[in-house]
Formats: C-alpha cells, structure tokens, sequence
C-alpha cells in the first residue's frame, strides 16, 4: 500500500479527496489539517505522494513545498497541488517550488486518480 498524505484546511475538501483516492485499490491515506501537521506526520510516515492546498492557516501549501523540496529525505517525493488559486501567475509559482502538478478546484476526481497513477503506478 502506497501512502498518500492529503494536507487540507477543509474537512470537507478532505473527505472529497479521501473519497476520490479510497475508489482505487492500493493507496493509504494519511490526513493532515494544515501544513504544521503535515510536517509533524511527514517524519513517522513514508508517503509516496503528497497532495496539498495553498490557504492554509499556519504553514501554508507553498511554505510546505519549499521545505519538502528543500529537505534530501522528502524532495523525491511528487507533489501535487489542488487549490482554488487558478491564477496563471499561482500556477507559475506552485510548480517554479517544486510541485509536480496543480489543480485547480473544483477539479475533476477522475484528473485526480489519472495523475496519482501516472505518478504511483
């Protein structure tokens, strides 16, 4: 099982990528509520995938990619962005940090489970 840390303010975005991820076979997932979770669960935790919001209170989505990307135990891992900053100039700078893809919300699910299979096998 491959292991995919959803970090969402939301916890209604959450259980919508939950839902989305928990119809293929093979993946884990781990939640996180904001960013300073994600960096609390991401040393316990070998995640094979990270999927992060931007507006986050705390450690928001592009504080957390700079220290993913920064950090040699982490920086491998794909990242994907899924956000309501649909801007081009928010795109440009998510993935000039480092993610692998972004999304903009409402995205659909399938585009979701293509992209983690794409990334995950």
């Amino acid at each position: 099982m491959k292991k995919i840390l959803i970090t969402e303010d939301s916890a209604t975005m959450r259980s919508l990528l939950v839902s989305t991820i928990e119809a293929m076979d093979g993946y884990e997932i781990v939640e996180a509520g904001s960013g300073f979770e994600a960096l609390r669960l991401l040393p316990r935790e070998n995640v094979a995938l990270i999927i992060t919001d931007i507006n986050m209170p705390d450690i928001n989505g592009l504080e957390l990619i700079s220290y993913v990307r920064n950090n040699p135990n982490y920086q491998s891992i794909p990242l994907f962005i899924i956000s309501t900053e649909g801007s081009e100039k928010d795109m440009e700078k998510g993935l000039a940090l480092g993610a692998n893809e972004y999304l903009v919300k409402p995205f659909h699910p399938v585009k979701l489970q293509e992209l983690i299979r794409k990334y995950l096998g």
